[in-house]
C-alpha cells in the first residue's frame, strides 16, 4: 500500500491538470440560461442508433420518448406504466399482460394491443440488444390484453417489459430512430446529429405532467460539460471524479450510487486449449483457485475507491451489489495480506529463488492484465492492483489496448471489465457454462453445475421473489457459488459513483441505484424533476 499511496496523488493530480487544460481549451456551447421550465442537460453521449427501442434505445434508462409497460420504482420493485397488471401462468411460459385504455401516442392515436404486439415481434427479428430468443409468440387479445409465450419460463422476461418500449405500429419504419412517435413523457422536437437533441413535454402523456415543458440535451465529453457548467451553460453536467474536488458558483455536486461496476476476469481454467478460430483458452496461474482468492482478499478496496475514485464509489463484491437479487453474505473480508500469503504457501506457492515472484514448481505467478486503452479509470485500477498485489509475490503486466486486440487474448489473460445492470440475467450470461467463451460474458470459461443449477431454477421461477432466493445461492449458498466466497473467477473492485453538478434551484428527485454508464439514467425519473422553490 506505501507504493499506492505514493504514486495515486500524483497521478491523479497530473489527470485532473491535464483534463482542466482541456476543458478550458475547448468552447463551451452558445445556448442561452434556460427558463424556469426549461433545461439544459450534458450528461451522456448520443446514442449510436437513434431513438427506437426495437433497436436496443432506453435499455440503461428511461426511453423518454416512448412508455415500457412494467417499469422499476425507486426501490427497484417492478410497478405498472402501461400495464395495470400482469399474471404469469403455473409453468411459468405465459404472461399475460392488461394494458391501460388512456394511453395515446404523439399523434393522438391510442396505444393498443396490437402496438405491443408488433413492437416485441419486430424486436424479436431485428435480433439486437433486445434478446428475445426465448419467445415463441406474442398475441393481442382484444385491445388492451397482450399474451407472451415463451419457449421456455424465464422470470428475467419481467425486465424485457420494463424496459422495451412500445412503439407505434401505424408509424414505425425505416426513419423511426431519427423521428421517434411514442406515449413517454416527452416528444422530439429537433435532432442536431453530434450536438443537441431538443425535446418537449408530450400534452397526451397519461402519466404525470413533466414540470419541464423542454429540454435540450447536448452532447459534450466529460471535460467540455465540466466547462459549461463553470460557465453557466447547463443546469446539469455528468463530470469524472477527476473534476469533482474543484467548486462551481451555483452548483451542487451529486453523486448517485451505482451497479455500475469494475472488475477482474480471471482465466480459469489451465491452458492449452483454443476455440473454433483459434484463440487461446486458459491460464495456468489464474486456473489456480488459491491464487484468485488471494487475490481477492489481499486486494484494499477501500483504498481504490479513496486513490481512484476520489472516494467517489463503493468497494465492490459482485457484479450486482445491492440489488435485489444479491447475496450480501459473499462480501469477503479484503485488504488482508497477511491472510492471503498463508492461503498461497498452503497451497505450495514459495519464493524459492528470491526475486520477489512466488512460484508453483517452475510455475511463476505472474500474469497479464488487459484494459481498454484510452479509459483512465481502469487503467488506474488495473495499475493500482498491481502495485497491491506485488508485496504478495504475484507480479501484474499491465496493458493498455483496443478492444480488438484484447479480444485475441481475452481467454488466457486477465481483463478488467465494466458491468451492472438491473437485470439478473447479467449474472447468467457472465457465469453460465453455456456463455463459455461468447462474446464478452464468461470469457475465462468459468463452469460450475451446482451455479448453472441453481441458475436454471432462478430462470424457471415464476416470480421475482422466488427467483432471487436461486441466484443468491447460486453467488454462496453456504459450501459454493460463483462469489469470491466460492470458485472466485473474477475479483470485483468498485462501483462508481456517477456524479452530476446539478443547478442549485433544481431537484433531481430520488435516483435509483444507476446501472453501468450507458444511455442518460440520470432521466430516468424524469417526471420528478422541478425547480426547488416550486417543489410540493
Amino acid at each position: 500500500m506505501t507504493n499506492l499511496r505514493r504514486w495515486l496523488p500524483v497521478m491523479l493530480a497530473g489527470l485532473a491538470l491535464l483534463l482542466t487544460i482541456t476543458a478550458c481549451t475547448q468552447a463551451p456551447p452558445k445556448e442561452k440560461a434556460a427558463g424556469q421550465d426549461e433545461l439544459i442537460l450534458a450528461v451522456g453521449a448520443e446514442p449510436d442508433t437513434g431513438f427506437d427501442p426495437t433497436l436496443g434505445w432506453g435499455r440503461y434508462g428511461s426511453p423518454l420518448f416512448q412508455s415500457t409497460l412494467l417499469k422499476r420504482d425507486s426501490e427497484l420493485a417492478i410497478a405498472n406504466d402501461l400495464a395495470t397488471g400482469y399474471e404469469v401462468s403455473e409453468d411459468g411460459k405465459a404472461w399475460t399482460v392488461k394494458l391501460r385504455d388512456d394511453a395515446k401516442f404523439f399523434d393522438g392515436v391510442p396505444v393498443t394491443a396490437a402496438d405491443v404486439q408488433y413492437t416485441f415481434e419486430t424486436a424479436a427479428r431485428n435480433g439486437t440488444v433486445v434478446d428475445l430468443s426465448n419467445l415463441q409468440k406474442v398475441e393481442a387479445s382484444g385491445e388492451h390484453t397482450v399474451v407472451f409465450t415463451l419457449k421456455e419460463p424465464q422470470s428475467t422476461f419481467v425486465h424485457i417489459l420494463a424496459t422495451t418500449g412500445i412503439v407505434p405500429k401505424h408509424a414505425h419504419g425505416k426513419d423511426y430512430a431519427a423521428s421517434p412517435i411514442g406515449s413517454g413523457p416527452y416528444k422530439l422536437l429537433q435532432w442536431d446529429k453530434g450536438q443537441q437533441l431538443i425535446v418537449e413535454a408530450n400534452p397526451e402523456y397519461y402519466g404525470p405532467k413533466p414540470y419541464f415543458k423542454k429540454i435540450t440535451f447536448l452532447f459534450l465529453g466529460e471535460d467540455a460539460a465540466f466547462a459549461a457548467a463553470k460557465a453557466g451553460k447547463v443546469d446539469v453536467a455528468y463530470i469524472p471524479a477527476a473534476f469533482s474536488k474543484q467548486q462551481v458558483p451555483g452548483m451542487r455536486l451529486e453523486a448517485v450510487r451505482t451497479v455500475d461496476n469494475r472488475g477482474i476476469m480471471f482465466p480459469y481454467v489451465p491452458s492449452g486449449g483454443k476455440t473454433e478460430d483459434g484463440k487461446p483458452i486458459g491460464n495456468d496461474v489464474t486456473a489456480d483457485p488459491a491464487i484468485r482468492k488471494a487475490i481477492n482478499i489481499a486486494l484494499d478496496r477501500k483504498a481504490l475507491v479513496q486513490g481512484v475514485l476520489e472516494g467517489h464509489g463503493t468497494p465492490a463484491y459482485s457484479v450486482s451489489d445491492g440489488m435485489p437479487w444479491w447475496n450480501p453474505d459473499t462480501a469477503v473480508a479484503d485488504a488482508d495480506m497477511e491472510g492471503a500469503r498463508k492461503l498461497l504457501a498452503d497451497n505450495g506457492w514459495q519464493d524459492a529463488d528470491g526475486d520477489g515472484v512466488l512460484e508453483k514448481g517452475a510455475l511463476k505467478a505472474e500474469f497479464t492484465l488487459m484494459y481498454a486503452a484510452g479509459d483512465v479509470t481502469r487503467q488506474s485500477l488495473s495499475i493500482a492492483v498491481a502495485d497491491m498485489l506485488e508485496p504478495l509475490g504475484i507480479r501484474i503486466r499491465v496493458e493498455g489496448k483496443s478492444w480488438d486486440e484484447i479480444e485475441k487474448t481475452i481467454h488466457s489473460d486477465a481483463v478488467l471489465f465494466g458491468w451492472g445492470s438491473h437485470d439478473p440475467l447479467e449474472m447468467y450470461n457472465l457465469y453460465s457454462s453455456k456463455y463459455r467463451g461468447v462474446d464478452y460474458f464468461n470469457a475465462g470459461f468459468y463452469s460450475n453445475p451446482t451455479v448453472d443449477e441453481y441458475m436454471d431454477k432462478a430462470l424457471k421461477a415464476t416470480s421475482e421473489a422466488e427467483a432471487n432466493e436461486y441466484w443468491k445461492k447460486a453467488q454462496w449458498d453456504g459450501s459454493t457459488g460463483f462469489s469470491a466466497r466460492g470458485d472466485a473467477p473474477w475479483a470485483w473492485l468498485v462501483n462508481i459513483d456517477h456524479l452530476y453538478l446539478v443547478k442549485e434551484d433544481l431537484s433531481i428527485g430520488k435516483q435509483k441505484i444507476h446501472p453501468h454508464g450507458h444511455g442518460w439514467p440520470v432521466t430516468d425519473n424524469i417526471e420528478q424533476w422541478r425547480r426547488i422553490e416550486n417543489a410540493q
